[in-house]
């Protein structure tokens, strides 16, 4: 019976735990279990905190138990990305600067999902200051892909991508700054959704670069992201950022109805540069939502040339400013990959900086614009397929291309705009999965999330799961 539950979906698991025919405490015990079992191969955990897990499980029961049931999260087992702070608990980032740092404070998204009745399992592996792609730590090792095990998982959400696609969490938390929850979920199977800029909290977050992070859920199914979003979504005067805008009830949007929407392709950018098969999956995937009623519109959108220097620049020089001074006087205490992207940082003038955002504000324009002929944006997540781990490079149509600049040259844009970008996976290519994105305007997510909806009803993996992948050799 574990082994069963274990698979099951926040949506699954939420009535039987409701109807008490299951026990919070039943559940996470055996998701402890697998999770402890498994991490000697995944590397998805960098801390377990099992003991209280077990407590705060018993409390979700007597609270179901006495008629207090609060909602499709309540006695769920998670584990979080370990850059969210708990109080009076290690948040390492990952890092061996910060390897013994303890908030004395819970993150606004950790507050609310504490008001939910969400049990925390531990702290999920990820790379360093979330300042990477692979999630190959030289603090606390790679995290494997659990549909093959000599694969990187996508980072830097990447304990928390593999974590969920292995059933070591139910769900989870990312964190997005150029594609940190959308990468890994692309790359090991599973949903995730970066909301719009000021939706979600980032109070009590380490920060990457401040005007481009965002924090979402990370999860089996659509509708447990969504749910996910109602728990954390909301404002916080805490975070300057925050934007106050009313939320939704996003699981009561998810109709599966996409008649009449209408879904923008933009060939120049997003479909340029793709590998073949990826391709032929993702074009397959809205002809798919076209047969279903959905109308197809090509559109431009200008400024998307001018989008990865813009991210770069922004990012780079963000991050070097927050690590200016560890940099300065411990350089050797970071990992050599992300030591000269901070390097790297400081050479951006003010300037150059500034254009940037010019640029970013033009960027900004050209999606308002093309938002006013489509509903949602489709494209591929990622271009290219996760290679081993240690590798830098990445197979494009059989040519050798630099990882991190392909990884993330789909994911930047919404970032510098604040959009709404979720992925879903679309199909299978050598047996690993192909993510689907989907871009929406500004606190467009119930759109967003049911045109997701809508195409995962069309069970594009044929039920295929991880199963940990192959033997290391």
């Amino acid at each position: 019976m574990s082994k069963e539950l274990i698979t099951k979906s926040v949506d699954e698991l939420a009535p039987l735990l409701e109807k008490k025919e299951v026990s919070s405490l039943e559940l996470t015990k055996a998701v402890l279990d697998h999770a402890e079992a498994l991490n000697d191969t995944i590397n998805a955990y960098v801390s377990f905190r099992r003991e209280k897990a077990e407590k705060e499980a018993e409390q979700a029961d007597k609270e179901i138990a006495s008629g207090n049931y609060k909602g499709m999260y309540h006695g769920i087992p998670m584990a979080i990305k370990d850059n969210i702070y708990f109080k009076d608990e290690v948040t390492t980032m990952c890092s061996k600067i910060h390897g013994e740092f303890v908030s004395d404070y819970d993150a606004t998204v950790i507050s609310k999902m504490r008001e939910a009745g969400i049990v925390f399992t531990g702290k999920l592996n990820m790379h360093e200051y979330a300042w990477g792609i692979t999630n190959n730590s030289p603090h606390f090792g790679a995290v494997r892909n659990p549909w093959n095990l000599e694969k990187i998982p996508g980072g830097s959400s990447g304990g928390s991508g593999a974590g969920v696609a292995a059933d070591m969490t139910v769900a989870t938390l990312g964190t997005d700054t150029a594609g940190s929850i959308r990468i890994p979920s692309s790359s090991c199977g599973i949903v995730g959704l970066k909301p719009t800029f000021g939706r979600v909290s980032k109070y009590g977050c380490y920060p990457l670069a401040w005007s481009l992070d965002h924090i979402g859920p990370m999860t089996k199914t659509v509708k447990d992201a969504a749910g996910l979003l109602e728990v954390i979504a909301g404002y916080d005067p805490n975070d300057p950022t925050s934007a106050n805008a009313p939320t939704e009830k996003y699981t009561s949007k998810l109709t599966g109805d996409v008649k009449d929407l209408v879904i923008g392709i933009n060939e120049e950018y997003y479909f340029k540069d793709v590998d073949s098969d990826v391709e032929k999956l993702v074009r397959q995937a809205i002809k798919t939502l076209e047969s279903q009623g959905a109308k197809v519109e090509t559109v431009e959108i200008p400024a998307l040339q001018y989008s990865e220097y813009a991210e770069l620049v922004t990012s780079l020089s963000e991050a070097s400013a927050i690590h200016h001074r560890d940099l300065q006087k411990r350089p050797d205490d970071f990992g050599d990959d992300i030591r000269l992207l901070f390097e790297l940082g400081e050479l951006f003038s003010s300037v150059d900086y500034l254009q940037a955002q010019q640029l970013r504000r033009q960027l900004k324009q050209d999606f308002k614009k093309a938002f006013e002929k489509v509903d949602v944006l489709m494209a591929p997540t990622l271009p290219v397929m996760s290679p081993d781990i240690g590798s830098d490079f990445a197979d494009l149509n059989g040519k050798q291309v630099d990882l991190i600049d392909n990884f993330i040259r789909f994911m930047g844009p919404c970032n510098l705009a604040g959009l709404p970008a979720m992925t879903v996976p679309c199909g299978l290519k050598d047996d690993m999965p192909v993510g689907l994105q989907i871009i929406g305007p500004a606190f467009s997510e119930s759109t967003v999330l049911n045109a997701g909806y809508a195409f995962e009803q069309t069970n594009p993996l044929k039920g295929r799961k991880a199963e940990v992948g192959s033997p290391v050799k």
